[in-house]
């Protein structure tokens, strides 16, 4: 062998020894997933319960109780929670026997001696599905999959309901499987369970039923609305025929009584020789009685505890849902009934609403929330006009529009405040910014601002948009401006990448916009010393002995966001804003009011956020699909005059808190500055007892510092005007 050969040899020995290498790699690797994953699955067969049937049937037919407190503190039923769907469980003795044959007939021939898993049927489906046949699950894998409603067509969905299925058959009885699933299958018409569907279309007992009728039910479950008795009788009785045959086969009918069963006259409860039952008309009746149309807070406590279900358990919505509605829970709401009856009332008469109507007669939408200092949502009102629906639109918690000028308090001023960039005086140029070669923005004026100074307390005062423009652009930033709304009060849809400009920012257009629910939440903390809460419509859920404490807000802690000192000054500069032209309200105007007006682009939404020192609020006020208001005076606050002075009619005096970390002071209104002796035109304001602003020297006519100088920046084109012209123009701006 040559020099050249024996190389060749040794480089295909390597090559072949770095494959075999390469292939005993995979192979263990594939050896040690595969043992992980077996292991994990034994663990998971042979371990604890996947699903618990007994509590599926303890939690099947129990209504739930909702509580609130009278005005006497005691605790009164205001709501009982039962599904919509007809569901009653029945035990498997209290079941025609020939129920059971016809669902095995038709959905699971085998299902007496598989573990869970029907294996020859798997593969027999995969080579020839069948239109009439069974399909690829089983009895106990349906009953999975009723139970979790997790129905989704994916590997790991199947593969997961496989494992469940096995677990099961390894914990319970075939008959405690069958029971469970007869109760809990769907059968068209709102019917769950067999009980429920026999009195739908025979309007008999379950126990009552003929082959021949429970063949019937049986046949429904493939597709509920094709083989639905009542709508679809041909196709059901194609189907009902082929199940009596597959009984017949099976042995569970012997030739008489599947002869007697195939000719039995079908009589179904709206054919013309149906004859009602006594017990069919209680039934009934008794469905009309509980027909009743919840409030919005109602709904809103009910969609809260599935969340909070969701959240805590790790439970499906269905599941969450199934809890409430057959879990037999009692849940005490936080809702002040009179401060309730009041909201409606205002609502659903449209109480000093505006006069408005679309020429196809739609009338602008509202909604209205309302809270105490700590979190706990006293009323709240989805929607105007009479509520017709149960868990219908509740536009206080699912409507989510732009803020508008509201924001400005939370995105702007709260912030650098806190972050002791501004205080209450502070002087910021009135005058739009260029951006894409264009001055932006507009006052609500029209004007591209005055192009002087004003105080922070002015621009919150006529809701400027170039001030807080400018804050964030120049001294704020938007990373923090996005933080404060994000992460301090917990607006949940801002975008940190879409809204990372200065129009969602500044005036309120957030991409995703908010909710008067937010809102409210966010002003509480300029009423609490800067403490925010959760809002939440209930304080507890316990079961149904009131043994076991399911969910609870009782002893929920504030998160402190901004300061204290922040909190106050912010309070008081709301308190400035003119809250006159919304109406007399003798009563609520005995207390400190603070109050924030907000407007959308194109007026399609009005905004307003308020608070006394006893409740705050948030107001949202437009068409659902968005149209132009045309209001002069904000809607919202005539809205939030007239709730409110009825509902602090015979309240004791109180105002806002103060920490100790904040005084009044005097300032000059030329400079923003602490107020000298010389200056002439002042007013009061509120400031961190340690970060006061320097006393003004512009007034005595001592040295002036840069900052006492207040020049303005001036239009492109327009020369700068003199020092006294400026002061004369800082006054007639002040006054103006």
């Amino acid at each position: 062998m040559s020099k050249k050969d024996r190389k060749k040899k040794r480089k295909g020995g390597k090559i072949k020894a770095v494959i075999l290498g390469i292939f005993c790699a995979l192979l263990l690797t594939a050896c040690v997933v595969a043992g992980f994953v077996f292991y994990n699955v034994f663990n998971f067969i042979n371990g604890d319960l996947a699903v618990n049937l007994e509590e599926y049937k303890e939690n099947q037919n129990q209504t739930s109780f909702m509580y609130a407190k009278d005005k006497d503190g005691k605790q009164v039923e205001i709501a009982r929670l039962h599904g919509d769907e007809d569901r009653v469980w029945v035990d498997l003795e209290k079941i025609s026997p020939y129920m059971k044959d016809a669902f095995v007939a038709l959905e699971d021939t085998r299902f007496d001696e598989h573990h869970g898993v029907d294996w020859i049927r798997v593969f027999g489906v995969i080579v020839k599905p069948s239109q009439l046949g069974q399909g690829g699950s089983t009895i106990t894998q349906q009953l999975i999959k009723n139970l979790t409603n997790e129905k989704e067509v994916t590997v790991v969905r199947k593969f997961r309901e496989i494992l469940s299925a096995l677990n099961l058959e390894k914990n319970y009885s075939k008959d405690t499987i069958i029971e469970a699933y007869l109760n809990t299958v769907y059968l068209g018409s709102g019917c769950y369970g067999v009980k429920t569907a026999s009195e739908k279309y025979f309007g008999k007992d379950i126990a009552d039923l003929n082959a021949a009728e429970c063949a019937v039910i049986a046949s429904i479950t493939q597709f509920p609305t094709k083989f639905n008795p009542l709508l679809n009788p041909e196709n059901n009785k194609v189907r009902q025929e082929y199940c009596l045959g597959k009984m017949y086969e099976n042995g569970v009918l012997n030739k008489k009584e599947y002869d007697e069963a195939m000719a039995y006259h079908l009589i179904f409860t709206n054919s013309d020789e149906y004859v009602p039952s006594e017990a069919s008309e209680e039934i009934r009746k008794t469905q009309e009685e509980e027909k009743k149309i919840n409030s919005y807070y109602v709904d809103a406590v009910i969609d809260q505890v599935i969340a909070d279900l969701m959240d805590q358990y790790g439970y499906t919505k269905q599941q969450a849902t199934n809890k409430i509605y057959y879990g037999g829970y009692k849940i005490y709401a936080c809702v002040d009934l009179k401060i309730q009856e009041d909201l409606e009332d205002v609502y659903v008469n449209r109480i000093n609403f505006p006069n408005i109507k679309k020429p196809d007669g739609t009338r602008p939408q509202s909604s209205m929330t309302i809270m105490d200092y700590k979190g706990r949502v006293v009323a709240v009102v989805g929607g105007a006009d009479e509520k017709t629906q149960n868990r219908s639109l509740n536009r206080a918690t699912s409507s989510w529009r732009q803020p508008g000028s509201t924001i400005k308090p939370i995105s702007t001023y709260a912030p650098a405040v806190d972050l002791d960039i501004l205080n209450y005086s502070s002087k910021i140029l009135d005058y739009a910014i260029w951006v894409n070669g264009e001055l932006w923005p507009h006052n609500v004026d029209k004007t591209l601002g005055s192009n002087s100074k004003v105080t922070v307390q002015k621009a919150i005062q006529k809701s400027l948009n170039t001030v807080p423009t400018r804050v964030i652009k120049d001294d704020l930033t938007i990373a923090k401006s996005i933080d404060y709304l994000k992460n301090h009060f917990h607006l949940s849809r801002v975008d940190e990448e879409k809204d990372a400009s200065l129009s969602p920012l500044a005036t309120g257009a957030l991409t995703y916009g908010t909710n008067t629910l937010e809102m409210a939440a966010a002003y509480a903390t300029f009423g609490n010393g800067g403490l925010y809460y959760k809002p939440h419509f209930y304080s507890k859920v316990t079961n149904a002995q009131g043994t076991q404490t399911i969910l609870t807000y009782e002893n929920a802690r504030g998160e402190q966001v901004i300061s204290e000192e922040t909190s106050d000054i912010i309070c008081e500069l709301l308190q400035t804003v003119d809250t006159s032209y919304y109406g007399k309200g003798t009563n609520v105007r005995k207390f400190q009011i603070m109050a924030k007006t907000g407007t959308t682009s194109s007026d399609c939404d009005r905004w307003f956020c308020a608070g006394t020192p006893y409740y705050v609020a948030s107001i949202w006020l437009g068409y659902d699909i968005k149209k132009e208001l045309n209001q002069d005076v904000n809607p919202c606050g005539k809205i939030f005059i007239t709730v409110f002075d009825r509902i602090h009619k015979g309240l004791k005096e109180k105002e806002f808190p103060k920490s100790n970390g904040v005084v009044e002071k005097t300032y000059c209104m030329i400079s923003g500055k602490l107020a000298g002796s010389g200056c002439y035109s002042t007013g009061k304001g509120w400031y961190k007892a340690d970060n006061l602003p320097d006393v003004c020297t512009w007034c005595s006519g001592a040295p002036k510092s840069k900052d006492d100088s207040d020049s303005s920046e001036t239009r492109s084109g327009s020369s700068s005007t003199n020092s006294v012209s400026e002061a004369i123009s800082e006054i007639l701006n002040t006054i103006g």
